[in-house]
């Protein structure tokens, strides 16, 4: 019996890290959805993260965001983010000279993996880091930049909807996008 029910919790974090929905270990470690490249597809940045995982002139990285689709129609609705909303930030590095491609860059391998999400149970707002294997990520402190730069600068609901063209708009015609600097 105890194990049909470790078995069920097992399958089911499983499942919920499959369907785009938030969901977390027994330590509170975030579990990468696995379908988060099927998820919908917000924008492709260069050179926007700073940190660590930031890239330099010589080296540019690209920043692709993903939300999950649930919290996509959500906000397409009403210019706000449902609870549970997901946000993937995949950080890539780049290079040029590949193939054909003899200016431009391309994307190349995952540098870092950071998650932004919306969990009333867990507080609202929260960032997340994922390990090197790409599927645990631990929470960031309330100390950390992303918070006070995210709070300040996010155009809804601290998030960066003014790089997001799709959401922009939606945002602006719903009443909920705030002008950042």
């Amino acid at each position: 019996m105890i194990f049909r029910a470790l078995l069920f919790v097992a399958v089911s974090i499983a499942m919920l890290a499959q369907t785009g929905s938030v969901a977390y270990s027994k330590e509170g470690i975030m579990i990468l959805p696995k379908d988060y490249r099927e998820w919908t597809f917000l924008s492709a940045g260069l050179n926007m993260v700073y940190g660590e995982n930031g890239g330099s002139a010589a080296n540019p990285r690209f920043e692709n965001v993903f939300v999950n689709p649930a919290a996509y129609r959500q906000f397409v609705k009403s210019g706000k983010w449902p609870d549970k909303t997901t946000l993937i930030l995949e950080i890539r590095a780049s290079d040029s000279r590949v193939s054909i491609n003899k200016d431009g860059r391309v994307q190349t391998n995952v540098v870092a993996i950071e998650a932004h999400v919306k969990d009333a149970a867990k507080g609202g707002w929260a960032f997340y880091g994922f390990d090197a294997s790409g599927q645990n990520g631990k929470s960031f402190p309330k100390s950390a930049d992303c918070y006070s730069c995210h709070e300040k600068n996010g155009s809804v609901d601290t998030t960066f909807v003014q790089f997001y063209p799709t959401l922009r708009e939606v945002a602006k015609a719903k009443g909920t996008y705030r002008d950042s600097e």
